[in-house]
């Protein structure tokens, strides 16, 4: 007879993002008693960054265990898969618009915001405790009492960190420090694009838009909100942040970086920076070693960007971590371990290995795409995912 090792226990995650409500779904389908604690206020709160494509095997098998495949398909963007490869001045080198049908099949689009609507749709009622950030744990019994910056405590018999790259909640297992890439992008968000930024709005035709040169890269794609987000990304100095001197509040200033920082590109680029209501988040990159590794404890452990920060540049992590979603919830609930540190064990072990395979995946990618051969890399990349000529 299988044994679930969290009945009777109260399941804590800290943090109410894809991986986080994924893990909260499964366990709920197990009888488990879990609370989500995420600091944004409620859930009207505007869901931020790119779309998602979700991958077989990881992000759309957790959708499938978690039964919702039919709402995920009935809210995925086939059009945000098509595709345009252009160089610095805009010139289109690939045009993967007659192939989208191959990729939005294999690796289907969904924006966050209804991907996680999705996710707290299907959670039983209070689930997510919303206005709830972290601010420090201390062991109570044989679990964790949790104090949030709103005054707030809970207790936990298990916590679980899917807090993110930032995570508040992972220097309780590991002091490990993530490393520098190389490599900060500079994310900008834009509403009502076809308003705002419309040159490059019509220009990505409903898709996405990815340009390579001089070491740098531009991306861009629209959502279903009618908004764009867009990174600029380059090679600069761990410090370049603290010393760049920018005000990221003020467009004058972000403007007079990148006409000289991406001078050579075409001035079309820069409708990003002179749309209407645009703001800017600096992003500098940084991931854990591969060979990262920490002391199991029996009451607590981490999934996704607190376990296995990573850059964006291979569509890898948001997949990787609704897999340890599926994962952890299966060990601790499938009856094959003696107890929740066995579990645990097992889990990290794989997990970690899961995330030096993606890391290192993405690591080569980026030095792929900020090379000084980037864009001939990229467009034999994508002739060859498609058997075009």
């Amino acid at each position: 007879m299988k044994t679930n090792l969290l009945k009777n226990k109260k399941i804590a995650i800290v943090g109410g993002g894809m991986a986080g409500l994924t893990l909260a779904r499964l366990l709920q389908m197990q009888n488990v008693e879990v609370k989500v604690y995420e600091r944004d206020f409620n859930r009207d709160v505007r869901v931020q960054g790119s779309t998602l494509d979700l991958h077989e095997g990881t992000g759309l098998e957790a959708m499938k265990r978690a039964g919702l495949l039919e709402e995920f398909y009935k809210n995925h963007r086939a059009a945000a898969s098509e595709m345009l490869l252009v160089d610095r001045a805009l010139n289109i080198k690939f045009d993967d618009h007659g192939f989208a049908k191959f990729t939005s099949e294999t690796r289907p689009e969904i924006d966050r915001a209804p991907l996680r609507d999705i996710l707290l749709n299907s959670l039983h009622p209070h689930t997510v405790v919303w206005d709830s950030r972290f601010s420090s744990m201390e062991k109570e019994n044989t679990g964790w009492r949790i104090q949030f910056k709103n005054g707030t405590t809970a207790y936990a018999d298990v916590v679980v960190a899917a807090d993110g790259a930032n995570s508040q909640v992972r220097p309780y297992l590991s002091s490990l420090k993530p490393v520098y890439s190389g490599v900060t992008l500079l994310q900008g968000d834009i509403d009502e694009a076809a308003k705002n930024t419309p040159g490059l709005f019509t220009f990505a035709k409903g898709g996405k838009v990815m340009a390579f040169d001089d070491e740098k890269m531009i991306g861009y794609g629209s959502k279903g909100d009618g908004s764009i987000m867009f990174v600029a990304a380059f090679k600069c100095s761990q410090s370049w942040l603290s010393e760049c001197g920018i005000d990221f509040k003020n467009q004058d200033q972000v403007l007079s970086w990148f006409k000289k920082e991406f001078s050579t590109w075409s001035e079309g680029w820069q409708e990003f920076f002179t749309a209407h209501g645009v703001s800017f988040i600096p992003r500098p990159q940084y991931y854990f070693p591969l060979d990262q590794k920490w002391e199991t404890q029996n009451n607590l452990t981490m999934i996704g960007d607190a376990a296995h920060r990573m850059p964006p540049f291979a569509g890898e992590g948001a997949n990787v971590a609704m897999q340890d979603s599926f994962e952890l919830a299966d060990v601790l609930t499938n009856g094959r371990f003696s107890d929740i540190k066995a579990a645990l064990a097992y889990f990290e072990q794989d997990m970690i290995t899961r995330g030096a395979d993606a890391t290192r995946m993405t690591l080569e990618n980026t030095e792929k795409m900020f090379s000084k051969t980037s864009l001939e890399q990229m467009l034999s990349f994508f002739k060859n995912v498609h058997g075009a000529k």
